[in-house]
Order: C-alpha cells, then structure tokens, then sequence
C-alpha cells in the first residue's frame, strides 16, 4: 500500500487559497479594504518566513465566516472558485494528482487552510480525501472559532495521524509514502514519510532538500 499528501497552497495551487480568500471579501466589499487588507498581506509575510501565529491568524481567518449565513457563504465561495481558484489551478498540478490516483496510491490533500474554502478545491483536483483545519460549527453556522488542533507545521502530522486513525492505518502501514509541499512549513511532515518532495520550494525548503538530497520538481 502506498500513501500520496499533498500540499495545497503554492504546491498544487500557484498561489495560496487563505489568502485569495480574504482577498476576494475585501473586493466584494465584505470585508473593510483599509482594516483587512495590511493585515492579509502581513499573515502571508509572516507565513512564508515561517513566523506565523496559527491561532491569530485563524482568528483574524474564522471571524469572518461568523458574520455571515452559510446560504450566503456558500454562494460567495461558488464564485471564489470560479474567478480565484480555477486560474490559479495547473495542468501538471491535475496530471500528478490524477497519476496518483490512478496508480491506486491512497490520496489526500492535507493543508492548513480550513475546509470551508478547501473542500471544493479538493473536489476539483477529484480528491476524495481532505485534511484540514476544521472551523467550528453549530446548527451547520460558523462559530468563528477552529475545532481541535489546527493542520499546521507539527499540528499537520498530528491531523494526519488522526485522520489515519480513522481509516484503521497508521504511516508504518505504507510501504512507500510521499508528501508533495513548497513550504517550510511543512517540514516536520516532510521528515516522517519515505519520500518527501520539494515542489516549487522556498528558499528555506530548497536549501533542505538540497542537504538532504530530496526531490524537487516544479509544477508552474
């Protein structure tokens, strides 16, 4: 049995989704340009020199799902596909995931990006399976607040093993395994499989795989 993870943001999307999301409310007016926008853009910084404060940056992500009927979501986020996520979306990006498929790997998308705006994204790339952060719900409405442990660096492994909990497995019970990731992020997750993949990586990664003789392949 073989197990294929995928990275979402900036591995399988040329661009990141938690970003363009917030990006996307800003132009429809949903969010305040002059309050929301700075604060976007300074998550991302922080998320790609690897400083990011889960927790502050769900706050500031969540909080806004809260204000809003999930009817009125639901429709918003159809649109988000359609005019931020399709483009940004590859023909190499398609034809890996779908190979893996194909070749029976067990395949999942595993990204901090909560699975609201995530959920149709793996259904496009015909992914069955979804690891990420779960925002909290009650009576099907967005709380604003994340349920359990958020799918980020350590926290990743820590989703992972639960979700492969579920299915009865655990990684040992792969002969062979990969996880596909850009970030530096990722590395406590890229270190526990037999073969961890750099795909368009950030300096920090690409000098990691580099000393350790990883994969690195390009998707763009």
């Amino acid at each position: 049995m073989r197990l294929a993870l995928f990275d979402l943001d900036n591995t399988l999307l040329a661009g990141d989704s938690d970003f363009e999301w917030a990006q996307f409310l800003i132009d429809k007016k949903v969010l305040d340009r002059e309050v929301y926008e700075a604060k976007n853009r300074g998550f991302y910084d922080q998320y790609r020199a690897g400083t990011l404060d889960i927790h502050a940056f769900l706050d500031f992500q969540l909080k806004p799902l809260s204000r809003h009927p999930r009817r009125e979501l639901e429709s918003w986020l159809a649109e988000f596909m359609q005019i931020r996520i399709l483009p940004i979306i590859g023909k190499k990006a398609r034809t890996l995931v779908q190979s893996r498929i194909e070749d029976g790997d067990l395949t999942a998308i595993i990204t901090a990006t909560n699975r609201f705006v995530t959920a149709p994204i793996a259904r496009e790339f015909g992914v069955e399976h979804l690891i990420a952060t779960e925002p909290e719900e009650q009576d099907r409405e967005f709380t604003g607040q994340v349920a359990g442990t958020p799918c980020f660096r350590a926290g990743k492994v820590a989703c992972l093993e639960h979700w492969l909990r579920e299915q009865k497995l655990q990684l040992t019970s792969f002969e062979e395994s990969w996880f596909f990731s850009d970030s530096l992020n990722d590395l406590p997750l890229l270190e526990r499989v037999t073969h961890p993949v750099a795909v368009d990586p950030d300096e920090t990664l690409q000098a990691h795989a580099r000393k350790n003789n990883w994969q690195v392949i390009s998707l763009r």
